[in-house]
């Protein structure tokens, strides 16, 4: 089965999220679809980008959010009803699985779909939606997903949209002697077959999008989207240093005692407010050629 994901880490990010991804693009991508879009969202979680993006292209549309745990995709639903009664929106069950959140422009559809997106595209309705999005996705998949699923955006001439994909440029400041060694770590861990048929691509997640969607004609955009995580989030950055660390220490194992330490030091600077992150991302907006 492919990764999953704490629903409590989802939640810690989503503003973090929001932030970093490039609003020209998804600007971009709102003005390419058409009067009332269907959006499948794979990967969705607990339905983050939905919320970010959907007051975007601000009109009526359809969301259908796809991924293998149905915890999230519950707990997506019961967090965007939350969402929408924060802003002062009605938002009601059409029946048990179908939210409609009446939003000033038009009204939000959100659907779930519990699906192993390892085989992706196959089991996935293409020929029912204008687009396909994910956010913080395309990373952990291999060569083949992507080139499969360029394929498959390619036959119904589907924009494709991921954001958040690592670049793998970070920074932890203030600096540390151990940096390089926990960075090095990382970077074999995000190449580490993450349940998608191969090594995940990391780093290369966006120029490989980008070559597969252009090969089927698409012009390809991309954009930087870094987190950006302040030293007044200590909660954020304490949790990103010790995902660092564990993932490192699973590839460095003889150098684990030099790893537990920089994450003791890290977290003790998190507490004290003395540590900020810079993580870089990129976001990618593959459109299809014009008739």
């Amino acid at each position: 089965m492919a990764e999953s994901f704490d629903g409590d880490w989802l939640e810690l990010r989503e503003p973090h999220d929001g932030a970093a991804r490039n609003l020209a693009l998804a600007e971009q991508l709102a003005a390419a679809l058409p009067a009332r879009p269907r959006l499948l969202d794979l990967g969705a979680g607990t339905g983050s980008l939905m919320r970010w993006m959907a007051p975007i292209i601000g009109r009526a549309q359809a969301w259908t959010l796809v991924d293998a745990d149905g915890g999230l995709l519950s707990r997506a639903f019961t967090t965007t009803a939350a969402f929408a009664e924060d802003q002062d929106w009605p938002a009601t069950f059409a029946n048990r699985k179908t939210l409609l959140v009446h939003a000033p422009g038009g009204a939000w559809r959100m659907e779930g779909l519990i699906a192993d997106l390892r085989e992706a595209p196959q089991g996935l309705p293409l020929g029912q939606v204008d687009a396909v999005v994910n956010t913080a996705l395309c990373d952990l998949v291999s060569e083949d997903w992507v080139s499969r699923m360029a394929a498959g955006c390619a036959k119904h001439r589907l924009p494709f949209y991921a954001a958040l994909n690592v670049t793998g440029r970070e920074r932890f400041d203030p600096p540390h002697r151990a940096d390089a060694l926990v960075a090095r770590g990382f970077a074999r861990d995000q190449l580490r077959d993450k349940g998608f048929g191969g090594i995940a691509l990391g780093a290369r997640a966006p120029g490989v999008i980008a070559a597969a969607f252009a090969a089927h004609g698409y012009s390809v955009q991309r954009a930087p989207s870094d987190w950006r995580i302040p030293r007044q989030d200590p909660e954020m950055v304490a949790q990103l240093a010790s995902g660092h660390a564990q993932a490192a220490m699973g590839q460095l194992r003889r150098d684990r005692s030099r790893i537990l330490h920089w994450a003791v030091d890290r977290r003790a600077q998190a507490g004290l407010a003395r540590l900020s992150a810079r993580i870089g991302h990129a976001d990618v907006l593959c459109l299809p050629p014009k008739e």
